[in-house]
């Protein structure tokens, strides 16, 4: 770290920090890199402050692309990739952030068999340790006197506390985008690593969380296992979703075509009051999405009330997600397995009841938005969950939601959505049916709040709210 005091003088004045940054590259057959941008909140504030703000971003490169940029000194400005091993990103990330703290967060263990955490629970918490120091040091070097940080995520637990002690001139805040598990269940986790976490990150001046509930959910764990949150403030945004960037792109041609083939995949009569009507879910295979109680509950909607057939079509679009874990991989196939068996069970020659699809395409999930009568959001539980926010602003004729109790979006929308426990499939099941015979001026008008609700907070305002919080805070 000899390079501090130099780096802390010209350096970066605004610093974000994530396990994923906003470009990736690929190797070519001529070897030749190519990069890809990526978008979202953190791209959205980023741009939002200007190239002036001195802004820094540094993630992990994480594909063998990424790691021949930084081999050979390819990269974007204001993006710093760190070239940590595969293998020590691998079980950090698998082995801890995603097979433990995700699950942990999300109430996901089946705990007559998981968790056990064994010898290589903890060869594998070496590894993530080793990630975030790699990233407070990066930090540590980049960062000017007095910036501003913000580190993302469940990935980067530690960072707050490892850069607190190399760097205390630094104002450091974290941003949880999951849930906070409640005290009983993050007890968990073994004695020691409970606290490291916590401490790691109330070494931060400020952490943000989605929701007030979570927020409550991590002061409770601090309170029963580290004694409290000390000086360390604690801020809730409601992440939104961006309104002018969806109904521009919804609206483009790659959307009208897809928008076509959908239509001709429902297929049935007309327009107006006979066409077909749709409901529509947009997920990763994420065990936590309830994808397959979604279907469970579309299936009894189908017995409850046979005039629904042929006259109702579940559009339900689940985009692989860590398939390299061996229990995403089981639970993609039971997804795809149900889906094919309510097909087989309720189709006619003319009618396809769930038009399943299983291959990510931003364009397709615009198409199903805007032509959506309800959206399905009915996750055991999630941080937010802007598929919620997303439908209503796009839905072209305004559409009916369902929604879990246990997402973030229920205190936000659960005023003008119909309500659901996750794990209830007969309650799911009624939802769909008060949702599909909704009057359409009760619709509209719910549609309406929905909308405004979901788009309060902007990415790129969510994003320069925290910045703003973090530099105005005054020595504790």
């Amino acid at each position: 770290m000899a390079s501090t005091h130099d780096a802390a003088a010209r350096g970066a004045q605004v610093l974000v920090a994530s396990n994923r940054g906003p470009v990736s590259y690929t190797v070519g057959e001529d070897g030749s890199l190519r990069s890809k941008r990526g978008g979202g909140g953190l791209v959205s504030g980023l741009s939002a402050i200007g190239p002036e703000a001195g802004a820094l971003w540094v993630c992990s490169a994480l594909s063998d692309g990424d790691r021949e940029a930084v081999r050979r000194g390819v990269g974007e400005e204001g993006v710093r990739m760190l070239p940590i091993p595969a293998d020590v990103h691998a079980d950090a990330y698998n082995g801890i952030a995603n097979s433990v703290l995700w699950f942990i967060h999300h109430l996901l263990y089946q705990t007559p068999l998981e968790p056990a955490f064994d010898a290589e629970f903890r060869r594998q918490w070496a590894s993530y340790e080793t990630y975030n120091r790699a990233f407070a040091e990066a930090l540590a070097e980049e960062a000017g006197q007095g910036a501003a940080v913000l580190v993302q995520d469940y990935h980067l637990c530690l960072v707050p506390g490892m850069l607190r002690a190399l760097r205390p001139d630094l104002r450091i805040g974290h941003f949880s985008h999951t849930p906070w598990a409640p005290v009983d269940y993050f007890g968990l986790l073994p004695t020691d690593i409970r606290e490291r976490l916590l401490r790691g990150m109330l070494g931060a001046d400020r952490l943000g969380f989605l929701t007030r509930r979570w927020a409550d959910a991590f002061t409770a764990c601090c309170a029963e296992y580290v004694g409290g949150t000390g000086g360390t403030r604690i801020g809730v945004h409601g992440l939104g979703a961006d309104a002018d960037f969806l109904r521009e792109r919804s609206h483009r041609p790659d959307v009208q075509e897809r928008m076509a083939v959908l239509r001709g995949e429902i297929g049935g009569a007309g327009s107006g009051s006979e066409r077909r009507r749709t409901i529509v879910r947009v997920d990763r295979t994420e065990l936590s999405k309830n994808i397959v109680r979604g279907l469970l509950a579309y299936r009894q909607l189908l017995d409850d009330h046979p005039e629904w057939r042929e006259r109702v079509v579940h559009i339900a679009f689940a985009y692989p997600s860590r398939q390299d874990l061996a229990v995403y991989r089981d639970y993609t196939a039971e997804v795809a397995r149900l889906s094919a068996e309510i097909n087989e069970r309720y189709g006619t020659p003319g009618w396809t009841p769930v038009l399943l699809n299983l291959e990510d395409d931003f364009a397709r999930s615009l198409a199903a938005y805007r032509l959506a009568d309800v959206a399905l959001v009915n996750p055991i539980r999630d941080g937010m969950n802007l598929v919620a926010k997303e439908v209503p602003v796009v839905s072209d004729e305004g559409c009916a939601l369902v929604l879990s109790r246990e997402a973030g979006a229920y205190w936000e929308l659960g005023e003008d959505a119909l309500v659901v426990n996750p794990y209830d499939i007969l309650e799911t099941a009624r939802a769909l049916h008060e949702a599909l015979t909704m009057k359409p001026e009760e619709r509209a008008e719910r549609v309406k709040r929905l909308a405004a609700a979901a788009t309060a907070l902007p990415p790129a305002q969510w994003f320069l709210d925290q910045l703003t919080a973090l530099r105005d805070l005054q020595p504790s």
